[in-house]
C-alpha cells in the first residue's frame, strides 16, 4: 500500500531507506520536491483547516510519519505504515548528504540565536556545505517575499523552521514555482541540530517515549500535549465508524 489514510492526512508507506533512495533521486533530477513531516498534532491541526490539508494532501509530493501516534493510529485503522520517519533524522541525514555533494544550503527559522548557533555549526562541521541562506524566523516579509529571496538564492536544499502551517505554506509557494529544490519544515529541528536543546537519550527513543522527555524537559509543553488523547480519541471513533458501517481497512 503506497499511501496510508490517517484523519484525512495521506501518508507514504515508505521506510526510512526507501525514502532516502527518493530524494536521492530526486536531488540527481533536480526535481522540486516539498516533504511534509507530519505528526498528531499537524493532522488535527489539518483536520481543522482544509487549505492546510489540501496542502499536505495535495502540494506536498511526500508525507512522512513523524510520530509515533501516526504509526500506531495507522495500526489501530488497520493500514499499518512501516516505520516512523522523524523530520530531525531526515534533516540530520540531508545535511551530511549536502556536505558530502557541497550542496547549497538555504535555513530560516528559530530565534536569533538559534540560527546563529546553527550557522556557526554548519561553519564548523560541515565546511562543504554553500550556506546560500541563514535567517531567523522572526521576518515581518510576506511569505511571497521570503519565498522569492530564497528562489533567488537558487538552493539545492530548503529547510523551514517557523512551525506549522506556516513554514509548509512558505515551501508551497517554492514548490508552485517549481523552484528545483527539496524543500522541508523542520519545526524545532535547528534548537536540537544547534546543541540548544538536547534531544531525548535513545532510551527515549526507542522505547517511542520522546514526547514524554520533552514534556519533562519543558512542563509548558502540557498545553500542546491535550492534543494527543484527542488525536486518539478521534482514531478510535473513525474505527468504530467505520466498522459499524463495513468499511473494509
Amino acid at each position: 500500500m503506497k499511501k496510508v489514510n490517517v484523519l484525512g492526512v495521506n501518508f507514504d508507506n515508505q521506510s526510512f531507506n526507501e525514502f532516502q533512495n527518493e530524494f536521492i533521486d530526486r536531488l540527481n533530477n533536480h526535481l522540486s520536491t516539498l516533504i511534509v513531516t507530519a505528526n498528531p498534532e499537524i493532522v488535527m491541526a489539518a483536520r481543522q483547516n482544509p487549505e492546510f490539508l489540501n496542502l499536505i494532501n495535495h502540494d506536498a509530493d511526500f508525507v512522512t510519519a513523524d510520530g509515533i501516534g501516526v504509526v500506531q493510529a495507522a495500526k489501530i485503522l488497520g493500514t499499518p505504515l512501516k516505520e516512523r520517519v522523524t523530520g530531525y533524522d531526515l534533516f540530520a541525514w540531508l545535511m551530511h548528504v549536502a556536505e558530502l555533494r557541497s550542496l547549497r544550503v538555504y535555513l530560516i527559522g528559530a530565534k536569533p540565536e538559534v540560527i546563529a548557533a546553527v550557522q556557526d555549526k554548519v561553519e564548523r562541521e560541515y565546511p562543504h556545505i554553500e550556506l546560500v541562506g541563514c535567517e531567523d524566523g522572526y521576518f515581518s516579509d510576506s511569505l511571497e517575499t521570503v519565498a522569492q529571496r530564497i528562489a533567488q538564492a537558487q538552493p539545492d536544499l530548503v529547510f523551514a523552521a517557523i512551525g506549522y502551517p506556516r513554514q509548509e505554506e512558505l515551501l508551497a509557494i517554492l514548490r508552485q514555482a517549481a523552484v528545483p529544490a527539496l524543500m522541508m519544515g523542520v519545526g524545532g529541528s535547528f534548537d536540537v541540530f544547534s546543541g540548544q536543546v538536547k534531544r531525548a537519550p535513545r532510551a527515549f527513543q526507542r522505547t517511542h517515549l520522546e514526547w514524554f522527555y520533552r514534556l519533562l524537559k519543558n512542563p509548558t509543553r502540557l498545553k500542546r500535549m491535550t492534543v494527543l488523547p484527542k488525536f486518539v480519541g478521534q482514531v478510535e471513533r473513525t474505527k468504530w465508524h467505520d466498522r459499524k458501517h463495513g468499511h473494509k481497512k
